[in-house]
């Protein structure tokens, strides 16, 4: 046991001067990061030397820095160039953290600011092969009349309302074209039973033109249903993508 004149705290000394907890100390004590100097063997009294303090204060650096504990036990006697490395990863995922917050809060205010009937989201699609017939319309209203019963889908190449004759390839499990959608990026929307799909879209089109995503491919309208006769219909537009839609 440490005498009077050693510069030697029990954990209770050594919590208050770090700021600490004793729980803490002893965790750190348990996992191996912060053994005491000594341990009196008839008490159990845990006793910190300088060694300690440092060690410590080490510890309560690196985990300002954003480091966890499992971490820290590698660097805390590692070489600078080591603990700099690491540090250099921590900032890296922390600036992706915070890009993606600032994407999530950007489409929360979209959201408060236009009341919609969907929400958006972007993601990556894998490529598909689709039969179609391809047909051209002179106005929106003929939609419904040429789209089948689900499931099945309905492809338009709009960027917005449109303002004559457009194209639309219908999928049919008859005779007919083969279409391929390479992989690309789409937004894709779920329309919920309360909204109409031409509502739906014209949302999808404002929410495109606000977030300035460029439309360069197809609208895939696809009507779906499930075992228990339940219908969902599912809007994708392709965007930001340079590779074209072609018939094989």
């Amino acid at each position: 046991m440490p005498g009077e004149g050693d510069a030697m705290w029990r954990i209770g000394r050594l919590a208050r001067m770090a700021g600490v907890s004793e729980r803490t100390l002893r965790h750190y004590d348990k996992i191996g990061l912060l053994v005491p100097a000594a341990v009196d063997r008839t008490t159990g009294y845990r006793w910190y030397g300088v060694t300690e303090l440092s060690r410590l204060e080490r510890i309560r650096g690196l985990q300002r820095l954003g480091l966890p504990l499992r971490q820290i036990a590698d660097l805390l006697d590692a070489p600078e160039a080591q603990v700099r490395q690491a540090l250099t990863e921590i900032l890296a995922n922390i600036r992706r953290d915070i890009a993606t917050l600032a994407a999530t809060a950007a489409h929360a205010e979209d959201h408060l600011a236009v009341p919609m009937s969907i929400l958006p989201q972007q993601t990556a699609v894998d490529s598909r092969r689709l039969r179609v017939r391809r047909m051209r319309l002179d106005h929106p209203a003929e939609l419904a009349a040429v789209c089948p019963a689900p499931p099945a889908a309905l492809l338009t190449w709009l960027r917005g309302r449109p303002t004559g004759g457009f194209a639309v390839a219908v999928t049919t499990d008859g005779a007919g074209e083969q279409l391929f959608l390479p992989a690309r990026t789409v937004v894709r929307a779920v329309v919920p039973p309360s909204a109409g799909v031409v509502r739906a879209g014209q949302d999808l089109f404002g929410w495109l033109h606000r977030h300035r995503l460029e439309v360069t491919g197809p609208t895939v309208e696809e009507h779906l249903i499930d075992g228990d006769g339940a219908h969902a219909i599912v809007l994708e537009v392709t965007v930001n993508s340079r590779r074209c839609i072609r018939a094989a």
